[in-house]
């Protein structure tokens, strides 16, 4: 094997740029993504039945459809519109679609808010009515009763299987790199492959930074966990 390749200035500068790029598409995508799933699980939970099953479609078609074509919707289809191309010198949004950054995000975030939602709905639902009946008796709104009982307990119950989504969502940036022009951690493997064929070095070298980034999200969210739901655990005598 030769190694040597990509721990040369340029080997590890390509990697160092597919780094922050996975990073950047990552957090980005789970920071918009929360908003966006915090919203469509209230929609879902809510009272209006045309709300819910509006976004229960659209949380079907994304949890019932590849990642990879969502991508290839949004960068091939949606962008490539003759009508957004007209536009997106001059218009906003539509200026961001000819970045492919911008599509890749949308597209993750699209993908992650819709797995998010549900599982923020389905705590919301099994929140116990005992809690529920305690904030009641201290006069809270209805309003004040999710902001203040129901969310926060219903985020912190989501906690054990968001944190799986988050370490897909980062294996899942992999797919950045089918759009063109957008340099992560797979496309720089990629390319170092077909500038040397090093196929074994290039792509051992990609897999293990997502190893080392997916042990640390991991370890990040064991912290968390022991924070937030250490009272749900077994009392030491």
């Amino acid at each position: 094997m030769n190694w040597e390749v990509i721990f040369t200035p340029d080997g590890l500068a390509m990697y160092g740029e597919g780094i922050l790029t996975t990073l950047g598409l990552l957090f980005s995508s789970l920071a918009i993504g929360a908003v966006l799933a915090l919203i469509f699980a209230l929609a879902l939970t809510g009272p209006s039945v045309l709300l819910q099953r509006i976004v229960g479609a659209y949380t079907f078609v994304i949890r019932g459809t590849p990642l990879l074509i969502q991508v290839y919707l949004i960068y091939y289809g949606l962008a490539q519109l003759e009508w957004i191309q007209a536009r997106w010198d001059t218009i906003w949004p539509w200026t961001h679609f000819k970045e492919p950054f911008f599509c890749a995000l949308l597209a993750f975030s699209l993908n992650t808010a819709g797995y998010t939602a549900e599982m923020l709905a389905g705590s919301i639902r099994e929140t116990h009515a005992g809690e529920i009946e305690a904030a009641q008796s201290f006069g809270m709104s209805r309003v004040q009763i999710m902001l203040r009982v129901i969310l926060p307990s219903a985020m912190r119950r989501t906690l054990p299987a968001y944190s799986n989504e988050v370490v897909m969502m980062l294996q899942s940036t992999s797919l950045a790199s089918a759009v063109p022009g957008l340099l992560d951690v797979t496309a720089a493997a990629s390319r170092i492959y077909s500038d040397f064929y090093l196929p074994f070095e290039a792509y051992l070298a990609a897999a293990a930074i997502y190893l080392v980034a997916t042990f640390c999200l991991i370890g990040f969210f064991r912290l968390a966990e022991r924070h937030f739901l250490g009272y749900l655990g077994p009392r030491k005598g």
